[in-house]
């Protein structure tokens, strides 16, 4: 069952009298439990991507769907429910608002449910990261390792159903790169979300169960080999 479809997306952009496509006719599906990567060279159109399937910008042509709904068109007041209970964010820059502790942070996204368990369940989760000693502390007393595990708190305290994760270790070193990968797969695992992941790096897609390479603003079928042991390809 698919979780995610997209048909025939494009992204246009003017710059000055030019008309630029960044996605280019672009289809796929997502299944409802997979780990799916998006690859591609900086440039390729990854990040506009998961910006048009997330729900975060719209397509110039092209129609998008989240657990059979049609996104394409919808306001940010309609789009503000599914992205707060359907879909969670991870993103390379962490996006932590500076003025909001740790679990202030976490518990943010299911306040805006009027959950009345938000703290309980931050709690929960930030001991399950290993960040729950930081909870008290504001995001600039925090290393990036630990920004981007409350980031990963954050996006997984409504249970949403999709996760997408923009170069979530982008901005770590190798050592925090490996942990919040794993995490990531640990918890995708225990909460049973699909996870769509953007990397430039074919190391981390070979833990994707399929990868989606773009090249140029389209899905390039012939820009890596498949992945041992996995189904390789976008499903056009």
């Amino acid at each position: 069952m698919n979780i995610l479809e997209a048909q025939n997306i494009t992204k246009t952009y003017k710059i000055g009298d030019r008309q630029v496509d960044v996605l280019k006719d672009i289809s796929l599906t997502i299944e409802v439990g997979e780990v799916v990567a998006i690859v591609g060279s900086s440039g390729s159109g990854k990040s506009t991507l998961i910006s048009l399937l997330s729900g975060l910008d719209q397509p110039s042509r092209g129609r998008i769907w989240v657990q059979n709904q049609d996104i394409t068109d919808q306001s940010e007041d309609e789009l503000a429910p599914l992205r707060n209970q359907t879909i969670g964010f991870v993103f390379q820059s962490f996006h932590l608002v500076p003025s909001l502790t740790a679990i202030e942070n976490v518990m943010f996204p299911a306040e805006l449910n009027a959950d009345p368990h938000a703290a309980d369940k931050a709690e929960a989760l930030m001991r399950r990261v290993g960040v729950w000693e930081r909870a008290y502390n504001f995001p600039h007393q925090l290393s990036g390792g630990e920004k981007q595990r409350v980031a990963i708190c954050r996006a997984l305290i409504n249970k949403p159903k999709l996760i997408f994760a923009d170069e979530p270790t982008g901005n770590l070193d190798s050592t925090n790169s490996a942990e919040i990968l794993n995490l990531l797969f640990e918890l995708h695992r225990e909460q049973q979300t699909t996870l769509v992941l953007v990397t430039h790096d074919m190391n981390i897609a070979k833990k994707a169960d399929r990868v989606i390479p773009l090249q140029d603003g389209q899905i390039d079928m012939d820009g890596y080999r498949p992945v041992a042991g996995s189904p390789a390809y976008a499903s056009v």
